[in-house]
């Protein structure tokens, strides 16, 4: 950014135009554009795709595509898809842009004619028939669009005399994500120049802020975040009055997207959290009430798009900069869950009227929409594995008159019990009056996991609450019927443990050859008795636990139920029920082998054992969980059908939960325990694996902590209740 840009952006903030109190909360009363979804599209050397893209869009029901056109496309796959797209009615943005070293070279001479010539050219050929020309890319991004400030002026001034000339609609300047200092900067360098455009354009991201709904970590750090509370909203909001003050008041975001691998860096389920997102991302655009169109980047492509074509290479070119092809083969061609997503969107929520946000900004969003003829819509969600029950939200006969239907349209025959991260549309007629329940809400500290492959299920009846994993309604209930809550005891001559928790199995009444493992509380000492009334029942601590490590992908006994009596003060009533799993060993057997100095454990070396536990304690720390009782046997470990080791956690009631991977001293805090059985000469080898995959060295004050902990075990074993209890004769 040059000086000449900054200085304006300076004046605009001691001006206080970026100061916007209560900017975070969407305004109501205004019309979702008609035209506000849309996608990118891309040309394949083979024409049978032009087919299956004009048809997949109408499937899908989109009529408005932005497509990217470069020096040579008028000629090639992009100028023939254009003119399919023309041809077939779509509304198309054609988004003119330079390649990148001829933007390098800008504002050279011959570097301009050659550009000017291009956009002369494009023009006379299809600009009468396109909805707008947005001009040059990503503008605040040297490294991939080539630009420095020179010569992206010297470029736009090109691009808008010639659009002038035949008097299209102009859009511009492409900047990518938030960025004020750069949309300050341009648009006042443009507005000076007097070469501003019809409509702002602003790639507006909300991907590096994870969910759509968080606030943006990156502008004042993650712990002050919640400062400024610079969510979505508010960001669109700010362009928009930014543009506004400039002479621009118009604000489209032709192109945003969640790249699989972003996600995947915590969550598996990558691209049901891509569609997830998707639905969450446009109905909070729409919501801001400042933006014209907001519309996903890629329709096609591995990485990001809402089709995979199969081609996995990573691109020679940022696509947000230029999506320049489809890679893949057609019939390599898969849609993913976010193109129906996108689609229910966009047959919902555009051309109605924002009624406002009824339930935000303490994980629970709910805005309303109506319809021209009055009809009523809430689309509904949570953030990420927090849930609401729907009987909290609405009541009785609210729900009765309601119709439901999923994140990609689909009508539910039953309405949903809970409400979770994954969208849902709920619907009444123009009659009908709607009101949320006072204090709705989410369900305190209750966590799950909506894509681990079972529906979640609430109930409240007869005293007893909980959440029961089953397929379908009627399969939960079944469940319940066949273990109530009520009527759950410790039988003890099925008991497998029989402590401070009493753990016995049953068999699984889903399935015959199959057994569950329950869990109750049975014993509790005084301060414990005292402290745990002010925390979740250890059922629900243990539910939640594992729902947190499972929808990030760590192995863990699946579960399946949790149940608590209501108002129970003996803190005794609450049950927590899981698959139960069938391993081979505990890691606490196979690290305490080592330590005798065995070099192999069921089939496994030393150190394939240390490579696999070290790769998966990686995962399980990098995806922000701190276990905080990672002893071994507490890890179980198997041998998967592949024949390497695989491993799963009980007794998840204590873990924590970050939003980032783990500090060091939270990673060390896990690791001392896992350690405690293993000699030092193993300890070095896990550990030297371990801090290497980070980049890091195990240093001397690493060693203390090992050390510290090993002490305070050795006196507890001394000197512990259980040494107490030994030398008293129990």
């Amino acid at each position: 950014m040059s000086a000449a840009m900054l200085r304006p952006f300076l004046a605009y903030l001691l001006r206080g135009r970026l100061a916007f109190p209560g900017g975070h909360r969407p305004p109501s009363g205004h019309t979702v554009p008609a035209r506000f979804a849309g996608v990118g599209v891309a040309a394949s050397p083979d024409p049978a795709v032009d087919d299956w893209i004009i048809a997949t869009l109408r499937g899908a029901g989109i009529i408005n595509v932005r497509l990217d056109f470069t020096y040579g496309d008028a000629d090639g796959p992009a100028g023939r898809l254009l003119g399919r797209l023309l041809d077939a009615g779509f509304h198309v943005v054609l988004h003119l842009l330079q390649p990148a070293d001829a933007a390098r070279a800008m504002p050279d001479a011959a570097a301009g004619a050659a550009w000017r010539e291009f956009v002369g050219a494009t023009l006379d050929a299809f600009g009468e028939r396109v909805a707008m020309i947005e001009a040059c890319s990503t503008i605040n991004r040297r490294r991939w669009a080539g630009y420095t400030p020179d010569g992206f002026f010297a470029a736009w001034d090109i691009a808008w005399q010639e659009i002038r000339q035949r008097g299209l609609l102009l859009a511009g300047p492409s900047i990518t994500d938030f960025e004020p200092p750069w949309s300050v900067g341009i648009l006042a360098g443009l507005q000076a120049r007097g070469r501003l455009p019809d409509i702002h354009t602003d790639n507006l991201f909300a991907e590096r802020a994870t969910e759509p709904e968080r606030d943006d970590p990156k502008v004042l750090g993650p712990r002050l975040a919640g400062l400024l509370r610079m969510n979505l909203v508010k960001k669109a909001r700010l362009l928009q009055r930014i543009g506004a003050d400039f002479g621009v008041p118009r604000l489209f975001s032709p192109a945003a997207f969640w790249t699989l691998p972003r996600i995947g860096r915590q969550l598996p389920a990558t691209e049901q959290k891509q569609a997830d997102y998707l639905t969450r991302y446009l109905v909070l655009a729409a919501a801001s009430g400042a933006l014209e169109g907001a519309w996903w980047g890629p329709l096609i492509c591995h990485r990001e798009g809402l089709v995979d074509d199969g081609a996995a290479q990573y691109p020679a070119l940022e696509r947000i900069t230029h999506y320049a092809a489809v890679d893949g083969a057609l019939a390599d061609f898969r849609p993913r869950p976010a193109l129906a997503a996108l689609a229910a969107f966009n047959a919902r929520i555009p051309g109605r009227r924002y009624l406002g946000c009824l339930c935000g900004g303490d994980g629970l969003e709910i805005h309303a929409f109506a319809g021209a003829d009055g009809g009523l819509t809430h689309v509904a969600w949570t953030i990420n594995g927090r849930v609401a029950a729907l009987v909290d939200v609405y009541d009785a006969a609210t729900l009765v008159a309601a119709s439901f239907h999923d994140r990609d349209g689909t009508a539910l025959d039953e309405a949903p019990t809970l409400l979770t991260e994954m969208p849902v549309y709920i619907d009444w007629p123009a009659t009908t009056a709607v009101a949320l329940k006072p204090g709705a809400g989410l369900l305190p500290d209750v966590a799950i996991d909506v894509h681990g492959g079972k529906a979640l299920h609430f109930f409240r009846a007869e005293g007893w609450q909980g959440i029961v994993a089953a397929e379908t309604q009627a399969a939960a209930r079944a469940l319940l019927a066949a273990l109530p809550p009520a009527s759950l005891q410790v039988q003890r001559a099925a008991v497998l443990r029989h402590a401070r928790n009493a753990i016995w199995s049953v068999a699984d009444p889903r399935d015959p050859a199959a057994r569950l493992v329950i869990k109750q509380p049975v014993k509790m000492h005084l301060h414990k008795q005292w402290l745990d009334r002010f925390k979740p029942s250890k059922a629900l601590r243990s539910w939640s636990g594992t729902c947190e490590l499972q929808r990030r992908g760590i192995g863990v006994a699946p579960p399946v139920a949790w149940f608590e009596k209501i108002g129970d003060t003996t803190l005794k009533q609450n049950f927590y029920l899981c698959e139960y799993v069938e391993a081979e060993f505990s890691v606490r057997q196979m690290l305490s082998a080592f330590a005798t100095g065995k070099t192999e454990y069921a089939g496994f070396s030393d150190n394939q054992a240390y490579r696999s536990l070290a790769a998966f304690l990686l995962r399980l720390h990098g995806t922000g969980i701190f276990f905080r009782d990672l002893s071994g046997g507490n890890l179980l470990a198997s041998r998967a059908a592949d024949g390497k080791l695989e491993f799963a956690l009980i007794d998840t009631g204590r873990i924590r939960v970050e939003p980032r991977p783990l500090s060091r001293r939270a990673r060390l805090a896990d690791l001392v325990r896992i350690c405690n059985k293993l000699h030092w000469a193993g300890r070095e080898r896990l550990l030297e694996i371990y801090f290497s995959a980070l980049g890091r060295k195990l240093a001397w004050r690493d060693r203390l902590a090992f050390l510290s902990y090993d002490l305070k075990v050795d006196l507890k074993r001394r000197f512990g209740r259980k040494a107490l209890k030994r030398l008293a004769g129990h």
